[in-house]
């Protein structure tokens, strides 16, 4: 008799085959650390953008700028590790994760949106364009990466560790594009983010994803609104914790610092360090 009555779940989503394929035990250098930021102005601040230009400005966007911004101040922490050895990245790539539930809840399934040279666009242009990928990325319109699935999809499980370990190898490590292979370039570039406040999560810790080389996840949480101290009175404000994850390989505490300290600027004064808004295009 068994120790446990189980049933074998034979259809996967291509991020559950991957996910299998890319752990095997807790060895990677992975550092975790949080910051609770005041949203208060940061929400004045999407009102006012989403009024004025008609585009759906949201957190993820300030994060995506606060952290392409901070990366483009601290290059030594835009890297990959080749051959044991630090190679800093020419541009600030940053992706966000999407999720695609077109075929049902119970395959749902994860893709990434990458926004190229984000650090040299306004706030503005970063909202438009992460706008067209994740409709392209959710109407599954992405021709690369649904390839990249397509590839995956038809690797057997028991071969996915030796797989992405191989993938990662000839992508980074030898740095060759794939794209003839159906592999896409370099789809999550230099740091990821996954919005999990919109799962209703407060806190919660990405790990690193080792194929992807990618050196840092963040994850926003949910805004709360909670009792907060201000000019020695108790208000209420809206408050979100930003959780993040790095390879402690070769981003510490320094960059964390930088990083930290641009993401408070952008948010909680978006008025003074993002896009203004009376200079920005007015809806019609």
């Amino acid at each position: 008799m068994p120790q446990l009555e189980l049933t074998h779940l034979k259809e996967l989503s291509s991020f559950r085959r991957i996910a299998i394929g890319s752990w095997q035990t807790a060895y990677d250098p992975n550092v975790y650390g949080s910051m609770e930021i005041r949203m208060d102005a940061a929400f004045a601040y999407i009102e006012a953008f989403r009024a004025r230009t008609g585009k759906r400005l949201t957190v993820t966007h300030l994060v995506a700028k606060a952290i392409a911004d901070a990366l483009a101040k601290c290059p030594e922490a835009n890297a990959i590790l080749r051959w044991n050895r630090i190679y800093l990245r020419k541009t600030v790539d940053i992706s966000i994760l999407v999720v695609q539930t077109d075929e049902g809840a119970g395959k749902a399934d994860l893709a990434a949106c990458k926004i190229n040279e984000a650090d040299k666009k306004s706030l503005y242009q970063l909202t438009q364009e992460i706008e067209v990928q994740v409709t392209r990325v959710r109407e599954r319109k992405d021709a690369a990466m649904e390839q990249g699935k397509k590839t995956t999809n038809l690797i057997p499980l028991f071969m996915m560790n030796t797989f992405l370990k191989l993938l990662s190898f000839f992508m980074y490590t030898l740095n060759l594009d794939l794209r003839w292979a159906g592999v896409p370039k370099d789809p999550f570039g230099s740091a990821t983010i996954t919005n999990i406040g919109s799962l209703g999560l407060d806190t919660g810790y990405v790990p690193l994803v080792p194929y992807t080389r990618v050196p840092l996840f963040l994850a926003p949480g949910m805004v709360r609104e909670v009792p907060v101290v201000e000019d020695g009175k108790i208000i209420p404000g809206k408050v979100m914790r930003l959780s993040a994850t790095f390879d402690h390989r070769f981003i510490d505490g320094y960059h964390a610092s930088v990083i930290s300290k641009m993401v408070h600027a952008y948010l909680e004064k978006p008025f003074e360090n993002l896009d203004r808004i009376d200079a920005l295009p007015a809806s019609t």
